[in-house]
């Protein structure tokens, strides 16, 4: 959409850095790091495809930059962020340990060409209107849901929320049910749904932290730093 990440101090992210994990954010295109045109022109609408592969890029940087290995690199996204983990997870699987998916915006197709969903028309402004063949089939070579194969994933954690109002509960737990059915490993595959929260998590301060904990736990786990 555009946004800056910034770098930041977050104290959630010290459990990890307490054990030797490096926190590493991806400026791909999309973002607004390097000015509008990063958005405009090469990471929205008939180029998204460009966000997917950057990252996918960052990876492999810091892989060669000797940061980490492929079995040590822990990916996160949220909401369309979660769509970025779902297509890059189908482009290179092979390249991740483990992914956090929160509330992931990854039945693209199903949502996008209902104009009844109330945030639907707006985000045509995002992603392009598939009611016109070009875009339609832009948005089919990328759509999490649509591209699942049948191959190794890594081991994954999807949260929903059930009364989130941007990514109805049933995307995550649709694309949730396609992993399992296709997916080639024995990795974890969990999906999380907060039968009280929305888009945004937890409200309560307490409670965010400790979904937070969850999260991190699992990745802790799967990098067998749960112990350190």
């Amino acid at each position: 959409y555009g946004s800056c990440m910034e770098p930041s101090f977050v104290a959630n992210r010290l459990p990890l850095l307490d054990r030797g994990v490096v926190y590493a954010v991806a400026h791909i295109r999309g973002g607004g790091e390097m000015g509008r045109h990063w958005y405009e022109d090469q990471g929205k609408y008939l180029t998204k495809m460009n966000t997917f592969v950057d990252f996918c890029d960052c990876a492999e940087h810091l892989v060669r930059a000797g940061w980490c290995t492929a079995d040590q690199l822990a990916i996160e996204g949220r909401s369309a962020g979660g769509l970025l983990m779902g297509a890059v997870l189908n482009l290179r699987p092979d390249l991740f340990k483990v992914a956090l998916a929160g509330v992931p915006f990854v039945d693209l197709m199903a949502t996008m060409c209902d104009p009844s969903i109330p945030l639907t028309v707006g985000e045509w402004e995002e992603w392009g209107n598939p009611n016109e063949e070009r875009f339609y089939d832009y948005l089919m070579s990328y759509s999490p849901i649509n591209n699942v194969a049948r191959q190794a994933y890594p081991a994954i954690l999807i949260t929903a929320g059930l009364n989130d109002p941007r990514v109805a509960y049933w995307e995550p737990a649709k694309w949730t049910a396609l992993l399992r059915e296709h997916k080639t490993d024995s990795n974890p595959l969990l999906l999380k749904t907060d039968m009280g929260a929305g888009h945004f998590s937890a409200s309560d301060r307490y409670k965010h932290l400790k979904e937070r904990a969850f999260e991190l736990a699992f990745v802790l786990d799967q990098l067998g730093l749960a112990d350190k």
